[in-house]
């Protein structure tokens, strides 16, 4: 006897995958819709002038400073002033290492500037941003950033998505076509197999065709109607992500060429080795011969779909996160080792649930199957854990790291699931090993075949009466689907294999999730260095703060301007200075003025401060303490008379 695993009822089979299915788009919408707009994975450390001073006199240009390396595009660095219109000279150049500028006119008036910036880090996301700076002192300003970060929007999503289906495509193509050169090589000639592997390729083919489309807008303007701009398409092709895109598409018509031998003459030939061996002298010469044919084909297809499936991979591990930071000679290769690791794991095991379910009763898959891509999978996940490690210490570098960042967050959820899954895996182990035997797949197939000719013969007899030798054929057909059944469902061992393999699946779509979701997020380590890189630069600064801020407290004589300075505008202890003056600028005797910091993206303060008259309009404090840099709203409060005050406020970035 032979120890086989057939597939169950067909009602079940189709409810329990399209139930799957539902789970997949699911769990992919809900994850890529709630996820935040690419992050960057460029960050700004320092710019000269920095954000938020004050400078006595307008500079020749305007240095950022980034990270990592990032691209420039043409506009990629703009400079406005207080009216909204341009001022700088036209493209920016790359200074030293990360750190770029902008030349600006002469001339430059008095009031606030806003620098905007919009580049794409060497690991081809997104980076764009804002900030401000004044020459002379600080005024009203017409220039409105717009809240959306470069890679969000509608073009985001649709992006974001692509990604996904992309991995998945990979997934399905790479692992379902490893199944079946080296698990189970019947199942070359299993229609619902087939149709896994092709849809695998449809769409890795489409999300990358998309893709490409949607890269110009992606990291530029974010507008639908750029999608098919062809001169955006142009600039994308002469990037490192736009090779990236058109190497996975030259490969994937490799890929076609693979699968039409996987499918077409590989299944052939088996069927072509039949009819030799019935016609040579020798059957066992005949069998022979094609059994080192089938072999020899085994091995070119083995060959070729490796170094097809090792170079999509590849066109990941050139454009993301191995291209980029430390050690990128070592990187990329664990990446591509990972890539691959995954496709065989997830993508055997979306090819062993779809021939659990959906293989005909003539088309089963033994346990021997089973058990290969136990190993495979077993061997699978070493490497996982090997280069996923080394991964985890390259992209986080620190333990705080992975609490305290969204990278490092995420990492600790795909851990936690990898382990959930291996737990369910083992399951699946003790399934296989606890096989019973059942009727070999030729007798079931041989049942199978009987009770259809059966079914015509006795159709064909009733053929002067179509209408009642149709209602007979489906009651026949009702019979033998359900003698089916029982001989498929005999085996309880079997129907936990089933289950435990749903599972296996089930969580191996939200991993697939999270794992497109860390791909667009900052890696912890880039993401504490550009935090300790403008903890140093904001510590370095120097010179006072000067905020001025008109108010009016609605009386007849409540207009002025009050103006507040902090010395030296850093974390600790700072000299404030509040001057209060007319709007023909003499000095505004009033009877009080409050000071207030809050610091909202920490939830720190209101931390109030009550400066001292030292002279007609003049207040200061000593030793006003700024526990942490960020971006602060300082709000004043000016009382003009017993019953009259108001409360203005302006941010700043201290520290």
């Amino acid at each position: 006897m032979t120890r086989t695993i057939a597939p169950r009822g067909a009602t079940h089979g189709v409810a329990r995958v399209r139930t799957l299915l539902l789970l997949f788009l699911a769990v992919a919408g809900v994850l890529l819709a709630g996820a935040a707009p690419a992050s960057a994975h460029a960050a700004l450390t320092g710019s000269d002038p920095m954000q938020g001073t004050v400078v006595d006199k307008a500079p020749t240009q305007v240095s950022l400073t980034f990270s990592e390396q990032v691209a420039l595009s043409d506009n990629a660095l703009q400079v406005l002033d207080p009216k909204g219109e341009r001022v700088d000279t036209g493209k920016a150049t790359s200074t030293s290492g990360t750190t770029y500028a902008v030349q600006l006119h002469s001339g430059l008036p008095d009031g606030t500037f806003t620098v905007t910036y919009q580049v794409v880090s060497a690991d081809s996301h997104p980076v764009s941003g804002a900030f401000t700076f004044s020459i002379g002192a600080p005024s009203q300003t017409s220039v409105a950033v717009s809240g959306q970060a470069a890679g969000g929007g509608f073009v985001g999503v649709l992006y974001d998505a692509g990604r996904y289906i992309s991995y998945a495509g990979f997934i399905l193509l790479v692992g379902g076509a490893a199944f079946v050169l080296a698990c189970w090589q019947r199942g070359a000639g299993v229609r619902p197999v087939q149709r896994l592997v092709v849809s695998g390729w449809l769409a890795l083919t489409g999300a990358t065709l998309a893709l490409l489309l949607l890269r110009g807008s992606y990291v530029g303007s974010g507008k639908v109607g750029d999608i098919f701009d062809l001169s955006l398409l142009g600039q994308v092709l002469q990037t490192k992500a736009g090779a990236a895109l058109v190497s996975r598409l030259l490969l994937l018509a490799a890929g076609a060429l693979f699968i039409a031998v996987l499918f077409g003459a590989y299944v052939k030939r088996d069927e072509a080795a039949a009819s030799e061996a019935e016609a040579a002298d020798s059957e066992a010469d005949a069998a022979e011969d094609a059994a080192t044919e089938k072999k020899d084909l085994t091995f070119g297809l083995a060959i070729g779909g490796a170094v097809v499936a090792a170079g999509l991979a590849a066109t990941w591990a050139m454009a993301e996160h191995a291209s980029t930071g430390i050690q990128t000679g070592l990187a990329m290769p664990v990446d591509v080792l990972h890539l691959l690791a995954v496709a065989l794991w997830l993508g055997g095991l979306s090819t062993l649930l779809v021939a659990l379910f959906r293989a005909p009763a003539d088309a089963q898959i033994d346990a021997a199957a089973v058990r290969r891509f136990s190993r495979v999978a077993f061997s699978s996940v070493i490497a996982l854990v090997a280069t996923g490690s080394y991964q985890a210490w390259r992209q986080v570098g620190s333990w705080s790291a992975l609490t305290d960042t969204a990278y490092g967050q995420l990492l600790l959820v795909k851990i936690g699931l990898v382990t959930v899954l291996v737990g369910i895996a083992w399951i699946s182990r003790r399934w296989t090993g606890q096989l019973s035997e059942v009727p070999a797949p030729e007798a079931v197939a041989a049942a199978v075949v009987e009770q259809r000719a059966k079914t015509r013969t006795k159709v064909a007899a009733g053929s002067g009466d179509s209408r009642r030798a149709a209602q007979l054929a489906r009651q026949r057909a009702a019979v033998a689907t359900a003698r089916d059944k029982r001989l498929r469902d005999s085996d309880p061992l079997r129907s936990g294999l089933r289950r435990s393999v749903l599972a296996e699946a089930g969580v191996a779509v939200v991993l697939l999730a999270i794992t497109t979701v860390l791909t667009s997020t900052e890696p912890g380590r880039t993401e504490e260095d550009a935090k300790a890189a403008t903890s140093s630069s904001s510590s370095q600064q120097s010179g006072p703060l000067s905020l001025k801020i008109p108010f009016d407290t609605g009386a007849e004589d409540g207009k002025g301007t009050v103006e507040v300075t902090l010395d030296p505008a850093r974390v600790g202890g700072n000299e404030m200075h509040v001057f209060v003056v007319r709007p023909n600028g003499k000095a505004f005797d009033v009877p009080e003025v409050k000071v207030a910091f809050t610091l909202e993206a920490k939830d720190i303060g209101p931390l109030p401060v009550t400066p001292d008259r030292i002279a007609t309009g003049h207040w200061t404090a000593s030793g006003v303490q700024i526990p942490l840099a960020g971006d602060w709203k300082v709000e004043v409060t000016v009382r003009t008379s017993d019953i009259d005050q108001v409360t203005v406020d302006k941010n700043a970035k201290i520290g």
